[in-house]
């Protein structure tokens, strides 16, 4: 774990000093370190940092969540489901379009709409704060087509599970996604009118005590949460939208912020143990093909945000390059298509398709001013140079 740390801070040390993101950084040194690539070995089995990997994951969530006020959800819940739908639509569509073109079965053009048409939680929250975008007036719809993303993600991996592992028990599967649902309302409903009692419970003037409280929330949420078939990601952000509006919200927001960026640097360097770059050759075409699906669908997305929204070019390119990473969620389904014994190829598809968005996806979301020139409107915004954001 040490070492972790050590060889992520470096390797972020130097890309700094170049311009480099820190994701892709954290990302190279699991891969530089891990099992799959000669040289030292610093940890053989990248299950060893399942649980940190976790942590780094629902800290983010949570941090997102603390920023998110429940007023945003009111007053913006049309416009956040347009937009989320939207970009559903457009990415699980030409995923699953996609999946049935490469011809590999039923099931794994299932999973492959799954992996093309979800952003990873993790990367667009660590590119939000990398690029200090948190204020801006696109990060709202940003993360609320996260939140509508997640929704959506809790319900699609409980209908699909049965699907992939040849369940014919439709009883079981309407079971377990009634349960997946259930759970979402009831933390919808926590967040809408519980936010009085939970500020009482964890109204306390010793910081001590505040960091094991919330800490503890949403580490037991976001495990009870997987336990009704919900992602833990979700989870950790409906908990971090309660406290956030609770009287304490300041003060967790400013404790978590350190827990966030170190065990977000775990879970990124986790991510690249994982990856094995021989297995990229091998799979190479279709990745590229996915690469320019994807980016195609996330500037369709971003504009259709923009004009749903009011925004002028600048915002709409935040938000198409913001949202084009892929990554926690990919990678569980890669594990779910690899123990239903599906198509070998997914693996490593997934592996270099992940791994390629995230290397670009932080680097295109800090040159998005390139993109806002070419878009409707982009000269005439270029040349008045004022910064104005619709």
């Amino acid at each position: 774990m040490g070492g972790a740390f050590v060889a992520a801070a470096v390797l972020a040390r130097l890309g700094s000093r170049i311009g480099l993101p820190t994701i892709p950084l954290f990302i190279l040194a699991g891969i530089l370190l891990g099992p799959n690539t000669p040289g030292y070995v610093l940890v053989e089995d990248p299950h060893e940092l399942e649980m940190l990997s976790a942590l780094g994951l629902v800290l983010l969530l949570f941090y997102l969540g603390l920023e998110f006020h429940i007023d945003d959800l009111k007053s913006g819940g049309r416009k956040m489901a347009a937009a989320g739908g939207a970009y559903l639509a457009l990415n699980v569509g030409a995923g699953l379009a996609f999946g049935f073109g490469l011809g590999w079965g039923t099931e794994e053009a299932l999973v492959l709409a799954g992996v093309l048409g979800i952003s990873s939680s993790a990367i667009v929250t660590k590119v939000l704060v990398d690029l200090n975008r948190i204020n801006n007036p696109e990060t709202r719809p940003i993360l609320g087509i996260i939140v509508v993303e997640d929704v959506f993600l809790a319900l699609y991996l409980a209908a699909l599970q049965p699907v992939i592992s040849g369940a014919d028990n439709l009883g079981s599967t309407v079971w377990d996604f009634g349960k997946a649902f259930g759970f979402l309302l009831l933390l919808a409903v926590a967040a809408r009118w519980g936010t009085g009692i939970v500020g009482r419970m964890f109204a306390t003037k010793d910081d001590e005590l505040l960091v094991i409280s919330f800490l503890g929330a949403a580490v037991l949420v976001a495990g009870v949460a997987e336990k009704f078939g919900v992602a833990d990601a979700i989870a950790a952000f409906m908990v971090g939208l309660i406290l956030g509006n609770t009287g304490s919200g300041e003060r967790i927001l400013h404790m978590v912020h350190p827990l966030r960026d170190a065990f977000a640097a775990i879970f990124f360097f986790a991510f690249g143990l994982s990856i094995d770059p021989g297995d990229l050759p091998t799979v190479i075409w279709p990745v590229l093909i996915a690469l320019l699906v994807t980016v195609s669908m996330n500037l369709l997305a971003g504009l259709l945000t923009g004009r749903i929204y009011g925004f002028g070019p600048k915002p709409s390119a935040h938000v198409a390059t913001t949202l084009l990473a892929r990554g926690e969620f990919a990678l569980i389904l890669a594990t779910m298509a690899a123990g239903a014994g599906l198509d070998e190829r997914l693996s490593p598809f997934i592996a270099g398709y992940v791994l390629i968005l995230a290397v670009i996806a932080p680097l295109a979301a800090g040159r998005s001013h390139w993109l806002a020139r070419v878009l409707p409107g982009g000269r005439a915004w270029s040349r008045a140079g004022t910064g104005v954001e619709r």
